[in-house]
């Protein structure tokens, strides 16, 4: 298993995590971490991913250039997930660069003290070019205004839709909301048997493309003042309307438990005209392997709604350095390396869309995407929103709290009051954060 990095398994235990401590200041720039306690071994822990493989590949460059050896830790996401519960949490050295989730564990490990501040060292290198990466991701890897991670892998939200349903109507893409709910009901009303419109609606799972639809009604989870806004005019409105695409427009007898697995298979065995999805998921519907549309599968930014088309643009993976670290210089040289300019570029041409808006406007960097994709996720990433759920320690149960409303609406329940009552528990989950 060994080439110029090792690769090892380590044995993991189950803990707890406990809050603690406060953001630490990496200052790398500074030379922290070249003194005494440094090593010429850098400890990275990554989780199983495309990103991770290429950069497996490239590490022995790595290596040859800066004289480190990399020790490679390789993990599931709930493997990744326990290994840090348990060092993290005893306060570890053993881990300098982390590979970690910023929408799902961000703002806890920040809060925790778990990841160094590197709002200096993004800033020191002017070739490397920290203006670079695209404003949303860059929020979700930002606490407290210190920079705290580099976003490597992000998804944008898109719709799907068949080319050939809309020609045989005599429709347009559509632009706005309006028009894609008087499509779906076109589509559905002149194909017996396909639905006009699909998404997910199970109550976590639809939290996350729900919100590129929040957004677009000029809505948001949290408000400008930190409180919920799941019961405002806006949200209210969004949670009607996707309910209602859905309701009246989805697939027949349709479930309240699909997450995006059961909903890009009703897409891509022709029986739904429109779909909303993240694009890193596009190859499911254009490979002709598995999609019987791949033929005829266009792609569109988010239509606009009263807010405008603003879709989320978050980071899924991020790089960060354990605040523990004795070698916090040599892992940001990593950090720099692993997202410079000509490894996103490899990286995206692989499949795998960075945060670099750079990459995205080289034609090289979307040489691999479909056009329309490319232009989608161009629209999406000029003012997307750098969330798809609530930025809050306790993930899970604010899905499970914002994403109720989702399901009353698809039932034909009051969403209204759905969304008055959830608002008062996510107060209540922010109150106690």
């Amino acid at each position: 298993m060994k080439r110029h990095s090792a690769i090892r398994v380590a044995a993991i235990a189950a803990a707890t995590f406990i809050a603690a401590g406060s953001l630490t200041a990496c200052s790398t720039a500074a030379g922290a971490g070249d003194g005494d306690g440094a090593s010429k071994t850098l400890r990275v822990t990554l989780a199983n991913h495309v990103w991770t493989d290429t950069i497996k590949d490239k590490l022995p460059e790595f290596e040859a250039a800066t004289g480190l050896t990399v020790e490679l830790s390789q993990y599931g996401e709930d493997q990744l997930s326990d290994q840090y519960n348990v060092k993290l949490n005893a306060g570890t050295d053993e881990i300098d660069v982390m590979m970690y989730r910023p929408l799902q564990e961000g703002k806890l490990f920040a809060k925790n003290g778990y990841l160094a501040d590197l709002s200096d060292d993004v800033e020191s290198n002017a070739d490397w070019d920290w203006s670079d990466f695209q404003p949303g991701p860059v929020g979700s890897t930002t606490y407290d205004d210190n920079v705290v991670g580099v976003p490597i892998i992000t998804e944008q939200e898109v719709l799907y839709y068949r080319k050939d349903l809309l020609a045989n109507a005599g429709l347009d893409v559509p632009t706005t909301m309006v028009e894609l709910e008087a499509a779906a009901q076109a589509i559905k009303e002149q194909n017996p048997g396909v639905a006009g419109f699909v998404a997910r609606t199970g109550k976590s799972a639809a939290v996350t493309q729900f919100s590129s639809f929040l957004y677009s009604f000029g809505g948001d989870f949290i408000d400008d003042n930190g409180d919920s806004g799941i019961a405002s005019p806006e949200a209210k409105e969004a949670y009607a309307f996707y309910g209602k695409l859905i309701r009246e427009y989805g697939p027949e007898n349709v479930s309240t438990d699909m997450s995006w697995p059961e909903a890009m298979a009703i897409f891509t065995q022709g029986q739904a005209g429109f779909y909303t999805e993240a694009d890193s998921l596009y190859k499911n519907a254009t490979d002709p392997e598995t999609s019987k549309v791949s033929d005829t599968v266009g792609f569109a930014p988010m239509p606009a709604g009263p807010g405008g088309s603003v879709a989320y643009n978050v980071p899924s993976w991020a790089l960060g350095i354990n605040a523990e670290s004795n070698n916090s210089a040599e892992a940001w040289k990593f950090i720099e390396w692993a997202t410079s300019q000509d490894l996103t570029l490899e990286v995206q041409q692989d499949g795998v869309p960075g945060a670099r808006q750079s990459v995205w406007e080289d034609p090289a960097g979307t040489s691999t995407y479909p056009a329309d994709l490319a232009a989608a996720i161009a629209t999406s990433t000029k003012n997307g929103v750098g969330h798809d759920r609530p930025l809050v320690i306790k993930v899970p149960e604010a899905r499970e709290i914002v994403g109720d409303p989702i399901v009353i609406a698809i039932t034909g329940g009051d969403s209204d009051a759905a969304a008055d009552d959830a608002d008062d528990a996510f107060q209540g989950l922010l109150d106690d954060e």
